[in-house]
């Protein structure tokens, strides 16, 4: 009796030994803003291309979101290329894009009046719209370097007309060289103004090009991390999807405006340069 006492107690005692911490754990996944975090008006920001190298070299998924509708995913991989930056082209994904993407899932095939640049039109051509200034069924409204009066004139009486109204972005303003330029929710507000009708905007912070990103990386919101220099787009769309935020200090947002608002970032850093991937 007292061997199998002895036993059993030997048994009850025995300590069981943990698994080793993994030595090359899984890198948490980018989601990235572009203007006012990577680059700034036409210069890339110190210690941004060195960012993006970490990541590469850490094997750690990201991408690059932007709110920026002016270029095609070559375009871009192009001009970030001019100033520095090697972003490969798989990892650029636009409100341009996630807009073409919208209109094709909600009325495949459909007409739209379009006022923005080639990432706008090549995006909605490649998903079969058809752009017209023809009754259109819808208009859309994205970046463009020369806002028309005649061209918003137009728009706005297609709206008014009955044409369902979709805005690529709600940034009013964004960072450029000498300071703020006026950006597409500026001009949507002049439309919106004259019809009454407010656009749906795909672009931050709506959840719904966070979806798109985090599907585009088959990827988590809980093992993620969004990047931007924006308080009221990228770090409330950040925090509403569940991933921890980083805002940094090159772009719009400063640290003294940060209390104005009832949600934090989760971290605060001057730049790119000071993350530890």
């Amino acid at each position: 009796m007292s061997e199998v006492s002895g036993a059993y107690r030997r048994e009850r005692t025995h300590t069981v030994r943990r698994p080793p911490p993994e030595e090359n754990p899984v890198p948490k996944n980018y989601i990235c803003d572009m203007d006012g975090v990577l680059v700034f008006g036409s210069q890339a920001i110190p210690g941004a291309n060195e960012f993006i190298q970490r990541l590469q070299a850490a094997g750690a998924k990201f991408l690059v979101l932007t709110n920026n509708s002016l270029y095609t995913q070559r375009d871009l991989h192009v001009r970030l290329a001019r100033i520095g930056l090697d972003v490969p082209i798989t990892a650029l994904y636009t409100s341009a894009m996630a807009t073409a993407q919208f209109l094709a899932a909600q009325h495949p095939g459909g007409s739209a009046y379009v006022i923005g640049e080639a990432g706008l039109t090549t995006a909605l051509h490649d998903t079969g719209y058809i752009i017209t200034d023809q009754n259109p069924e819808y208009v859309v409204l994205g970046e463009t370097l020369s806002y028309s009066f005649e061209r918003i004139t137009q728009a706005m009486r297609f709206v008014a007309a009955g044409a369902r109204f979709i805005a690529t972005n709600p940034d009013v303003s964004g960072p450029g060289e000498g300071g703020m330029v006026p950006a597409t929710g500026a001009v949507a507000a002049m439309i919106s103004a004259a019809t009454g009708v407010k656009p749906y905007y795909i672009g931050k912070p709506n959840p719904l090009i966070m979806r798109t990103a985090l599907r585009t990386l088959n990827v988590h919101s809980e093992d993620s991390v969004m990047v931007g220099d924006r308080m009221d787009t990228d770090i409330i769309i950040g925090t509403e999807a569940g991933l921890e935020t980083i805002l940094v200090l090159t772009g719009v947002t400063r640290r003294e405006d940060v209390a104005q608002y009832p949600y934090r970032p989760t971290h605060i850093l001057d730049s790119v340069a000071s993350i530890e991937v």
